[in-house]
């Protein structure tokens, strides 16, 4: 498996040195952090559409025209 040139042994190299650089106590709250960053960006995504589904359920009908 060759990812940009990149093989196992290189990858495996590189992540070795990544859990050196910053211990796996810090990656895990990155990707913990990453996790809920992502979890919210999907929630408003689909926190656009909820409040117009909202509004049309709340209307009781088409307002009366003001004499």
């Amino acid at each position: 498996m060759r990812i940009g040139g990149l093989g196992l042994p290189e990858l495996l190299l590189i992540l070795a040195i990544v859990l050196l650089l910053f211990g796996v106590g810090r990656i895990s709250q990155v990707m913990g952090e990453l996790g809920r960053g992502l979890r919210a960006f999907k929630e408003g995504l689909q926190g656009d559409e909820a409040p117009q589904k909202q509004d049309d359920a709340g209307s009781d009908g088409p307002a009366a025209p003001a004499a």
